[in-house]
């Protein structure tokens, strides 16, 4: 259960290597929150991660998850609820591809969709029907801002995103009044290790921005956060331009 600060007590984050989760969880943990289950592909980088968060004062366990295995995301995330109750569930993983090989690679192409979107939908559903079961809890998915309209440079990692988003915001009308609560985070440009060496874009954020927002949606119960809030009215403007003139826009 969450505590007197709206802090999730337990934590489970699918994708535990991702920076926004790591630093989601060092927020949380800093509110009190005091397990932690990292789920990712078993490695150094994994443990590494769950060093990190024992280094402050959480007990952190790790387990083996493979978004492209959807027959292994029951039993395998079975055994962290059957461990006992689970407050909040962040889904962090996923990839961006790299469009210009993708739009090459067909087989490369459908990884992206596979891991961001197909994964996330196995995913999601076990963890939501746990949820459910326990009675309370909150389903966090990391979408992007990506999702909201197609580009030229991202269709085919914002055409996956757009798809788990609109299957994030489906699945938190069909759990109102379970208990459970669904959270979707659109941030912008996350400037990351990964996106070192790549042109900043307007309003990009941080690793630590999404996961202060994150934080904050969860005290407030919040459906949906942008990151930077100035992201909202933007994508309100930018989703109803024509599209002749959105293909010559910037963005």
């Amino acid at each position: 259960m969450k505590d007197a600060f709206g802090a999730p007590q337990s934590l489970l984050v699918l994708g535990g290597t991702s920076e926004i989760a790591r630093a989601t969880a060092r927020r949380l943990i800093a509110l009190r929150t005091r397990a932690v289950w990292l789920a990712g592909r078993p490695g150094p980088e994994l443990e590494s991660a769950a060093a990190d968060l024992r280094g402050l004062g959480a007990e952190v366990r790790t387990v083996g998850f493979d978004a492209l295995d959807p027959a292994s995301h029951e039993p395998v995330l079975g055994k962290v609820f059957a461990d006992g109750d689970v407050d909040a569930v962040l889904m962090a993983f996923g990839i961006s591809g790299d469009q210009a090989r993708d739009e090459e690679d067909p087989v490369a192409a459908a990884l992206v969709a596979q891991t961001n979107y197909t994964g996330a939908v196995s995913a999601g559903l076990v963890c939501a029907g746990a949820l459910q079961a326990q009675g309370h809890g909150s389903l966090v998915v990391l979408s992007s801002v990506a999702a909201e309209r197609a580009r030229r440079d991202d269709f085919i990692f914002g055409s996956s995103k757009a798809g788990l988003d609109a299957f994030a915001q489906g699945l938190g009308d069909a759990l109102q009044g379970t208990g459970v609560q669904v959270m979707v985070v659109r941030p912008g440009q996350v400037r990351t290790r990964k996106t070192a060496g790549q042109p900043s874009q307007p309003l990009s954020t941080t690793p630590e921005a999404v996961a202060d927002a994150i934080v904050t949606g969860l005290r407030r119960r919040s459906e949906t956060v942008w990151v930077p809030a100035a992201l909202r009215p933007l994508m309100s403007a930018l989703r109803h331009a024509p599209r002749p003139l959105f293909r010559r826009l910037p963005v």
